[in-house]
Parts: structure tokens; sequence; C-alpha cells
């Protein structure tokens, strides 16, 4: 099958809407020059075919040569962009104030400076209105270069007024830069390598947070200042399973978007990735009810205009919905009612292939690997695992090992015990090498190799290592690997004679009983 990543086009093309396509064809058929009539050609073709084939193309397409194919599609890439950007241009506070800039240039070109400066002063309010800082330094700087070149008398002091502003927004605009900085690489960090695994990945994350400008941006008042802050603090926690620390900054950023509300149009995806933070944190404080009200905030929004009307929204919405969903039935011990759900996010997951990324498609396996080692249905899990393992990828070391110990621990569950034999070492090694072998680590892969020689009483080595892994669940750097398994249940669940969506739903019931 073709690999539709190859054409570009194509994939714009089969991104479209029924509307955008309509809108499109109106858009190009204004002038109705003869290449735009082959671009309309073209796109209908390319418009009806599955998958990308340029020799198809060709073949159905008389009428359009091969020397021509790919200046034909330059054309036509620019002028669905273009298409794209009048119809969304209401959408996207970005198109506006560009489109706004660009009036004030052409007035300048014309000589009517004046005019030009009053439009300016419009851009100016509404940008700083919506937090748009790096458009105010366009507008300053083109103010200057009026100031500078002619004599406008537009105001008295202009030019320490112009000073003074460019000043201010140069400092926001450094502010903004470092913290974003630093808010992306710590992201970054967590995405090559998830929670920290030691003291040296903790003394790596505590350089970050010792950056001056952590200091400098706390008396901050701008919107992005704060939220890039709150995102620093945010993934420094959850990194380092400070779900406390994690939790009081999610909360911030998304009261910062409550307190501002038309940013929530403006800054939508930083918003729903709030909301995702935070049903994380309550999800890890196991806080039911707060996380089933996020949910549902998250739920609601999600059936809002700008989530709607906006691919890139739609999609993060649905991503992060149904991993709250399937966190909430980890929560509650009902994973076998979380199985329900999964049919449904194949057939989205599908439907939007083009548009997901790796990442996201990595969680998303491993999440419903462990839907159905928890429901009882290890060979179900192995199958995602499967697809994990064999995706090389360089990304997210921790998923990487821990789909290969819950893969080796579903062998067991199993009873293929000449696989768990067989694959124990390599697992073992990989762990190693990924600097994500712990006590916790050790002690199971040294359960799994006796287990498969001892002929004894199973049930007590369960009970013996379920009292050796204890006791460890309250060490920070190696609870971390109870995030990933629930150890403890299953081991429970093996001694006890149940399953382990019974054992952790009895615990959560426990929990919660009034």
């Amino acid at each position: 099958m073709p690999n539709l990543s190859t054409d570009a086009l194509f994939i714009l093309i089969k991104s479209l809407e029924r509307g955008e396509k309509r809108n499109f064809k109106l858009y190009v058929t204004r002038n109705t020059a003869s290449s735009d009539l082959k671009i309309i050609l073209l796109f209908d073709a390319l418009d009806k075919m599955k998958d990308y084939d340029e020799e198809d193309l060709l073949r159905k397409n008389e009428s359009i040569q091969k020397v021509q194919l790919s200046n034909l599609k330059a054309h036509l890439y620019d002028q669905l962009l273009s298409s794209l950007r009048i119809l969304k241009q209401s959408e996207n506070i970005d198109l506006q104030i560009h489109e706004q800039l660009d009036h004030a240039k052409i007035l300048y070109n014309k000589g009517l400076y004046l005019q030009s400066l009053r439009l300016l002063e419009k851009i100016k309010t509404f940008a700083k209105h919506n937090n748009q800082v790096t458009y105010l330094l366009q507008v300053l700087f083109l103010e200057k270069k009026i100031e500078s070149l002619h004599i406008t008398r537009s105001m008295q002091d202009r030019a320490l007024k112009l000073s003074e502003e460019m000043n201010d927004v140069n400092e926001r605009i450094e502010l903004i830069t470092k913290t974003s900085n630093l808010s992306l690489q710590l992201y970054g960090w967590y995405i090559q390598h998830g929670h920290a695994r030691n003291d040296e990945d903790r003394n790596d994350l505590d350089v970050f947070m010792q950056d001056p400008i952590l200091e400098k941006v706390k008396t901050a008042k701008g919107f992005y200042e704060r939220l890039y802050r709150y995102q620093c603090q945010c993934w420094y926690g959850f990194i380092n399973q400070d779900f406390l620390l994690h939790y009081r900054y999610s909360q911030k950023w998304v009261d910062l978007f409550d307190k501002e509300e038309h940013m929530k149009q403006i800054e939508t995806a930083q918003y729903i990735k709030g909301l995702h933070n935070l049903i994380s944190a309550h999800f890890d404080l196991k806080n039911i009810d707060k996380l089933k009200e996020t949910i549902c905030i998250l739920e609601i929004f999600s059936d809002t205009p700008v989530v709607l009307n906006n691919q890139n929204n739609l999609i993060q919405s649905f991503v992060y919905l149904y991993i709250a969903k399937i966190n909430q039935h980890f929560l509650e011990g009902s994973f076998s009612e979380g199985l329900d759900m999964i049919p449904k996010m194949e057939e989205k997951l599908k439907e939007i292939e083009l548009y997901m990324d790796s990442h996201r498609v990595l969680v998303f396996y491993y999440k419903i690997a462990c839907l159905y080692f928890g429901a009882g249905q290890a060979d179900k899990a192995i199958d995602y695992l499967n697809r994990i393992i064999n995706w090389k990828l360089n990304l997210r070391d921790d998923l990487q090992c821990y789909a290969r110990l819950l893969h080796l621990i579903s062998h067991y569950e199993l009873g293929n015990m000449d696989v768990v034999k067989y694959l124990s070492k390599s697992v073992y090694r990989f762990m190693s090498k990924m600097k994500n072998l712990g006590e916790v680590e050790e002690v199971l892969f040294n359960f799994l190799r006796s287990s498969i020689q001892s002929g004894g009483d199973i049930k007590t080595s369960f009970s013996s290592l379920l009292a050796t892994l204890q006791p460890l669940e309250k060490n920070k750097l190696e609870s971390r690997a109870f995030m990933y398994l629930d150890i403890i249940s299953w081991l429970e669940s093996k001694i006890q004679d149940k399953d382990v969506q019974t054992i952790i739903r009895e615990k959560f019931e426990l929990a919660n009983k009034d």
C-alpha cells in the first residue's frame, strides 16, 4: 500500500470537510483561467482516490501531463491554503491581526501615514486585550518606522512613549520565551524518559528548575508568563511524582483560563491540555469525585464550536477524554466495562491516523493493554503490547520497558513458561540498558525466574513477594514502578484466587465508603 505521508497535497485534501471543499471550488472559479480549471480537475481526481498513486492518477486523467504535475500540485496546494485562510479567518485571531497589519502597511505604502497609525492603535488595543504580545512588537516597529521617517505630530512625547512601550514588550517577550523554552525542555525530557528513575534524573530536573527566569517570572502578571510558569511547575511535579505539586499547578493552569474566558477561544489546545493534566492529577491522588467532575467539564467543552470546528482541538479532546475515561475504569476496578469503549476508540484512531503523533498512539496501546490485562484477558493484552514492542520508536523509554514487563507477566498468566523463560533475559537486558531497573523490577525478575524452576507452593511464593514489595510503595524512587503496573493488586489476586479487577474494585469501594 502506498505511504500516505509521501504526498502532503493528498493528505491536505483528505483532511478537508465538505464545506471546505465547496468553498475551495467557489474561490478558484472566481477567475476561470485555464490553469485554475486544471487544478480543479486535479483536486477532484485526488479527492476520489483512496490511496495516493501517481501512476494511477496520470493514467485516469490523460489531460494532466507528467511534466505538468509538479507545478499543478504546488499551485493547487497554495490555492487550497488561500481558500482555507479566508474561510477560517474569523475563527483565528492570528489571521485577523495579520490581515489588519497588512492593511496598515498598505496604507503606509500609499502615503496615508495618519490612517495607518490610527489602524495600528486599534490593532494594539485588540492585541493587548487578547494577550498577543508578539504582534504588539510588530505594531510598535511599524509605528517607530512611521514616526522616524515622517513628521506626523500624532502625539506629544511620541518618541519617549514608543520607547517605553517597546522596552515593556521586549521584557515580556523575553520572559515568555525563556519560560516557554523551559516548559518545553521539561516536557521533552518526559516524552523521552517518562517519570524520574533515580537520583541522577532528579538532579537533572532540579537543574532545570534552578533557572533564574523562574524567580524573575513569579511577579509577572501577563497571561502567557503565568501559563508557562505553571506548566514548568506542573511538569516538574508530575515527572518527580510529587502529585500534590502537580495538582496545585494544574489547577492554577485551568484557573488562569477560567479567569480570562476569552483565552479559551484563542489558546484552546492549551486549555484542553490543562484539563488533561488536572484529570491526571486527580487520578494519581485518587480523587474520584473531582476526577469525574473534571472529565465532565472536558466532555462539555469538547462539544463546543471552538473544538468541533478545529481538527487539532477535536483530536486532542478525543485523546484526552478517552484516556481520562480509561483511567477512571482503572481507579474503580471496572476493567470489563472499559472494554466496551475499545471498538469506538479503534474506529476513531483509524479515522484520524493521519494526524495522530506516535506518542499518543503509544499511550493508547499501553492503556488498552492494561484494560485487557485487568479484565483477565491476558491474550488480548499481549496483542496490543506486541504493537508497542514491534514499533521501533525513540521515545517514552518507560512505556517501552513496562510494555515488555507486562508482556512477560501476561505470558506468565497464560502459563507460557517456556516463553517467560526465553523472554525474561532479553527484557531484563532491555530495561537495564534503558536505566529502568530498580529494586522492584529486580525482585520481580528474580521471582519469575525462580517460580519457573520451583515446584513448591506458588501461593507462598506470591505471599513472600507481596511482603517484599509492599514497603517499596512508600519509596518515591521505587513507587514509579507501581504507576505503570499495579503489581500489588496482581499479587493479591493470585493469593486470593480473584480477578485483578475484583481486587481493585474492593479496594475502591472500601476507600469510598460513606
